[in-house]
């Protein structure tokens, strides 16, 4: 991944016009079937394209999963004037991703999937999260574990309110959980400075 400025994508090939299909038709499979029954094949099937070109360019449905939600997320917003600008930002980004169609069940499937699967938990770790912890880090100059708490309490929070409810978290609460956020950062933590907000 490049700065925290740039683009959070690690290095690839381009996204082809196959993976863009591929990308669309897996979100709106998600969005239809919900993620268990999203299966390749389905995938395949809506895109147009042959089971085997999935599976060319992703050995497995996590795969799959991964880089169509690193693509649907694309770029970080992580240049606001100040700390609580840039936390604040980040929060209402990360909500408005996990609200769009099939992303949140894809990111819950696919998270759920990797507790029983070590190796796709580490593709999901390296390839999705890392880049975004990494941008996280830079940006606001915090250790690691302060900005994996940042990601696991934003993310977790989203994720289990859409799995509670099917329904995205509201504006209100949304905003309720930038305060928490932002309060904490506001607290010194332990481990490493951070610059003045």
């Amino acid at each position: 991944m490049g700065a925290a400025s740039t683009n959070p994508r690690p290095p690839g090939r381009p996204r082809s016009g196959v993976t863009a299909e591929v990308f669309a038709a897996t979100l709106a499979t998600v969005d239809e079937l919900g993620y268990a029954r999203a299966t390749v094949d389905r995938i395949a099937a809506a895109a147009g394209v042959a089971k085997t070109t999935v599976y060319r360019r992703w050995p497995s449905k996590g795969a799959l999963i991964v880089d169509c939600l690193l693509d649907a997320f694309g770029p970080m917003p992580l240049d606001g004037p100040t700390r609580a600008g840039m936390l604040t930002a980040a929060v209402h980004w990360i909500a408005e991703k996990i609200g769009e169609p099939g992303v949140g069940d894809a990111f819950a499937g696919v998270f759920s999937d990797a507790v029983s699967d070590p190796s796709l938990r580490e593709i999901l770790s390296t390839r999705l999260q890392d880049p975004y912890r990494l941008a996280l880090q830079e940006a606001l100059g915090e250790p690691e574990h302060r900005v994996l708490f940042f990601i696991d309490t934003v993310v977790g929070t989203l994720l289990h309110r859409m799995g509670m409810t099917g329904v995205p978290m509201v504006d209100a609460d949304v905003d309720a959980l930038v305060e928490m956020v932002v309060a904490y950062f506001d607290t010194p933590g332990s481990g490493g400075g951070r610059p003045p907000s």
